[in-house]
C-alpha cells in the first residue's frame, strides 16, 4: 500500500476581530510565533507560521482581523494586509467564534468566494459554548447557502479537534516537498518577533484605548555571547499616553520590560537583557509615511 503524498502550501487564516486567529495558529505550529490579547486587533501584521507534519507542511498566514471601521490609516493599512493575505493562497481558513455569525463574518466569507478558493470553516471556541445542544442547528444555519471544504467545530486554546482538521486542510495542498526546514516555525525575524512580545504586554497591560496608540520598534538587537540584548522603543502618541506607559515611579515600564523579557527568553531559548524607552510622536497611527517607517505594511 502506497503512502500518502506529501503535501505543502498557504493557507490563509481570516476572521473578524478577536475569534483567536493567532490563538490557532499557534496551536498548529506547536510554539507561540503569534501574539495573542483579549483585545480585537491585537494582530496589526501579516505573518506566516509554519506547522510541519509527517504528512505535509501548512504554511499559515495569520492576519488583522478583517473589520469595517476604517477610521485610521493603521486600520486601513491592516485591511488591505487581511485582504492581500488570501493573493496566492491555496486554502483558506475561516475563523468564527461558535454561536456567533454577523456581517463582518460574512464580509470575510465572500471576500474569500470571490477569490475563488476552498473556504474551510473553523468554529472556535466550542469549550465556551454554555448550551452544547444549539451547535448542530448553528451549524446548520451558518451552512445553508454557504460553500465550505469542510466544517470544524474546534478549541484551538485546548487544542481540540485540530488533528481532523489539519486532515482537511492537507487535502486541499498540492502535492510537493516541504517548503521550509523542519525547525522552522515563521517567515519572521527574531528581532521583529521582540517587538511583538513587548507590544503583547502593551496590549494584556493597558487601558481600554491606550494600546490602540502605541507601538513597538526594536532599535537594537545584538547577540552577546549567550546573550541577547535587545533595546525597545514604546512608542505613543501623546505626553499623557507616556506618563501612563511609565506609571508610577517607572512600575508598570518594568512590569512589561519583565514580562516580555520571560517570553523572549522562552521563545529564542537564550538569556536576555532588555532595555525600554517610550518616546512621544504625534499622529503615527494616522500617518501612512510613519507606520512604514515603523514597519507596517499592506
Amino acid at each position: 500500500m502506497n503512502a500518502s503524498p506529501y503535501r505543502a502550501g498557504h493557507v490563509a487564516v481570516i476572521g473578524r476581530p478577536n475569534v483567536g486567529k493567532s490563538t490557532l495558529v499557534n496551536a498548529l505550529v506547536g510554539v507561540k510565533v503569534s501574539i495573542v490579547s483579549p483585545r480585537p486587533q491585537t494582530t496589526r501584521h501579516q505573518l506566516l507560521g509554519i506547522a510541519t507534519f509527517p504528512e505535509g507542511q501548512l504554511l499559515l498566514v495569520d492576519t488583522p482581523g478583517i473589520h469595517r471601521e476604517q477610521k485610521r490609516a493603521m486600520n486601513r493599512m491592516m485591511n488591505r494586509a487581511a485582504r492581500g493575505a488570501i493573493e496566492g493562497v491555496d486554502v483558506a481558513l475561516l475563523v468564527v467564534r461558535a454561536g456567533q455569525w454577523d456581517d463582518e463574518d460574512a464580509l470575510a466569507y465572500d471576500a474569500l468566494r470571490k477569490a475563488g478558493m476552498p473556504v474551510v470553516l473553523v468554529v472556535n471556541q466550542i469549550d465556551r459554548l454554555k448550551d452544547k445542544t444549539a451547535l448542530l442547528p448553528y451549524l446548520a444555519k451558518i451552512s445553508d447557502g454557504r460553500e465550505f471544504a469542510g466544517v470544524h467545530p474546534i478549541s484551538a486554546l485546548k487544542r481540540n479537534g485540530l488533528e481532523a482538521l489539519v486532515k482537511t486542510v492537507l487535502s486541499h495542498l498540492p502535492e510537493q516537498d516541504a517548503l521550509y526546514g523542519e525547525d522552522e516555525i515563521t517567515d519572521k525575524s527574531q528581532r521583529f518577533l521582540a517587538g511583538e512580545m513587548v507590544r503583547e504586554q502593551l496590549m494584556r497591560q493597558l487601558g481600554e484605548e491606550l494600546p490602540y496608540a502605541t507601538t513597538v520598534e526594536v532599535e537594537k538587537f545584538e547577540v552577546d555571547g549567550t546573550m541577547l540584548r535587545i533595546g525597545a522603543v514604546i512608542w505613543v502618541e501623546r505626553d499623557g499616553q507616556k506618563a501612563i506607559v511609565i506609571g508610577k515611579g517607572g512600575e508598570r515600564l518594568r512590569e512589561i520590560g519583565s514580562k516580555s523579557r520571560i517570553q523572549m527568553e522562552r521563545l529564542f531559548g537564550a538569556k536576555v537583557f532588555l532595555e525600554t524607552w517610550v518616546r512621544v510622536r504625534e499622529g503615527w497611527s494616522d500617518d501612512e509615511a510613519a507606520l512604514r517607517s515603523l514597519g507596517y505594511h499592506d
